[in-house]
């Protein structure tokens, strides 16, 4: 068993922490501050190959692996997480569909400017009442001759409606089966089709220069071949796409949780109290190394869940456990880090205020940590038959 990563690793590595802490941290706290769209940023991570980087050489893409490209998303996080998802859902949400289940002629048309981050392209998964329950899906599509009418919303979608914003791979039920359930499939719409709008941007919490809208879809037409993969089976390829987001979204709070140590190892080791640098109180010890370990831990099992994807299987239940264990841990050490940083971490000014409000999402998207924790049990208990 190995631990070190490889030359081609490492080198990522230092590359996306080089740019991460020349071009995007000293930018973070503008683009939060302002809700502005991080286009410069975009075009620098463009440039660095990171849209392409899991992706095969067959479609165009960098041919790396994708413990490669969770190291790259750890070190774009631990600058601005807002920056992460917007790479994090182009990549895991918009490109991997089309690279999964698209059909050549669909890859040759919309992956060349996807793959060198020009273009953004959408996940739509989430509605009013569909989120954990994808099958709850209401948007519909229904064949009219050589096109499918789709109409319906999508909620709390990711690079919508950017100005680099291209389309969306959106799910919609295309009819039933002989038992009565509802057939999903998966459909891509291209921005500016009649009748496909997105509506004004979310005011959110946290992660305020990433793009985050509803989609109307109003008697949208596109033609039949806009299905992507086979009709009816929507649902099984979107659970299989956001196992693989899991894992990325794992890589991205670990590297948010390494900017709460980060930023309190410094303030600790500068701030004076009582005569001495706080650091030197074993209370404030403790929480640096419990934060420390913790993240350490989620670190690793991280890479586990990204070695399981690179060896040709499915993360499975290393996926929800990464994405667990990870998303809790950077919202615990958020919360330390404040409570470290004391009243100034209460500040604006701070960058861990930016933390604490970007982390909580973390145990939400992609699977909340309570689906987590149901697919681990489900997975424990299969030897049983429990119904």
């Amino acid at each position: 068993m190995d631990f070190e990563l490889s030359g081609d690793q490492r080198a990522i590595r230092e590359l996306c922490r080089e740019f991460a802490e020349n071009e995007i941290a000293p930018k973070a706290a503008h683009y939060d501050q302002t809700g502005e769209f991080p286009y410069d940023i975009v075009a620098g991570m463009a440039r660095l190959g990171l849209f392409a980087l899991p992706f095969p050489e067959r479609v165009g893409g960098a041919g790396g692996d994708f413990v490669s490209y969770c190291l790259a998303l750890e070190e774009i996080a631990r600058a601005d997480a807002s920056v992460a998802i917007t790479l994090e859902a182009a990549v895991s949400l918009g490109i991997a569909p089309l690279v999964e289940f698209g059909t050549a002629e669909q890859q040759q048309r919309w992956l060349p400017p996807l793959l060198r981050g020009e273009r953004l392209w959408a996940f739509g998964l989430t509605e009013a009442e569909a989120g954990s329950d994808a099958g709850g899906t209401q948007t519909r599509a229904v064949r009219d001759r050589d096109h499918w009418v789709i109409n319906g919303r999508k909620v709390f979608i990711t690079n919508a409606g950017t100005d680099i914003s291209a389309g969306v791979t959106l799910s919609a039920v295309t009819g039933v089966d002989v038992s009565g359930e509802k057939q999903i499939s998966c459909i891509a719409v291209e921005r500016g089709t009649p009748g496909y709008t997105q509506a004004p941007k979310y005011r959110k919490l946290g992660w305020h220069a990433s793009d985050t809208r509803e989609l109307i879809l109003d008697d949208v037409r596109v033609p039949l071949h806009n299905l992507v993969g086979e009709e009816g089976g929507g649902l099984k390829q979107f659970l299989a796409i956001l196992e693989g987001g899991r894992v990325a979204i794992a890589a991205l709070s670990v590297g948010l949780a390494q900017a709460c140590l980060d930023a309190s190892l410094r303030y600790s080791a500068q701030r004076r109290q009582f005569g001495q640098a706080i650091a030197a109180f074993q209370a404030t010890q403790f929480k640096l190394a419990d934060m420390a370990t913790q993240i350490e831990l989620a670190r690793l099992m991280t890479w586990r869940a990204a070695a399981a994807i690179d060896s040709g299987g499915r993360a499975g239940v290393y996926a929800s456990m990464a994405k667990l264990h990870a998303s809790e841990v950077a919202t615990a050490c958020a919360n330390q880090a404040v409570q470290i940083h004391g009243g100034y971490g209460f500040m604006e000014e701070s960058p861990v205020a930016r933390y604490y409000r970007d982390v909580k999402v973390n145990e939400i998207g992609e699977g909340t940590s309570e689906v987590q924790r149901m697919l681990i049990a489900r997975h424990l208990l299969a030897p049983f038959a429990i119904e």
